[in-house]
């Protein structure tokens, strides 16, 4: 038989346990003040490089929300001495992320790199048919994509980080001494180099991004930096 409590002896305990959470740090974030800070590996929504895709319509096919519309059309590009040839264009790429459920199979699946996590996750809306995705929209999330892990110590780099490496090191060697031939006025003049931010190029290249992906993310930043420069120059004037 259990011993009788003394009276009052819960109100004690209860009084005890609030001194002690009033004495201690509180651990609520302040958000939206504070961001919270996410793992590497977060899925907050699907970003788009549509550079990559070439509409073979696997990660559509493999959804199972079925929540991924593709259309695509056919487009002639002409070929110098020979024959005409037919590619796909992608026209939309849309995700509907009311319907989501964030599996990443889509991810996964896709062959040539198109899609990827971005740890982004403040998208709401107030009308529900707002959360379909076009393509347009899923570009600008490929800003917020983090870059990849880094390799563990002594791994040896994949062979396509390697080629990537040695085919940005030449491109930029082979530009850097067009420019010189053109500025010492020997022979004719030459194409101008790719408009494209070389040094970041390679350390997305070394990072492990697809080589197309670096491309237009350096194209991208070389842009921004050529306006950047220019609203300076307006400035000063």
């Amino acid at each position: 038989m259990a011993a009788p409590s003394l009276p009052g002896s819960g109100l004690l305990k209860g009084l005890g346990l609030t001194f002690k959470t009033m004495l201690s740090p509180a651990t609520t974030a302040q958000y939206p003040h504070v961001k919270p800070e996410l793992p590497p590996r977060t899925r907050g929504v699907i970003a788009l490089m549509e550079e990559n895709c070439t509409v073979c319509m696997l990660c559509a096919k493999e959804c199972p929300d079925w929540c991924i519309y593709i259309d695509s059309s056919k487009e002639t590009v002409p070929v110098e001495g020979g024959r005409t040839r037919t590619r796909n264009v992608l026209d939309r790429f849309a995700i509907d992320f009311a319907l989501c459920m964030y599996c990443g199979i889509c991810v996964e699946v896709c062959p040539f790199d198109a899609l990827f996590w971005s740890p982004e996750f403040e998208y709401a809306e107030y009308d529900i048919r707002e959360l379909t995705h076009e393509k347009e929209r899923l570009r600008e999330w490929m800003d917020t994509v983090p870059p990849p892990p880094p390799l563990e110590e002594g791994a040896v780099p994949p062979a396509e980080i390697e080629a990537g490496i040695a085919a940005a090191r030449k491109e930029a060697e082979e530009a850097a001494a067009k420019a010189k031939a053109a500025a010492e006025g020997g022979g004719e003049p030459e194409a101008e180099a790719p408009q494209i931010d070389e040094e970041l190029f390679a350390r997305l290249v070394a990072e492990g991004t697809p080589e197309r992906a670096a491309r237009a993310k350096a194209k991208a930043a070389f842009v921004k930096a050529q306006k950047r420069r220019e609203r300076e120059q307006g400035g000063d004037q």
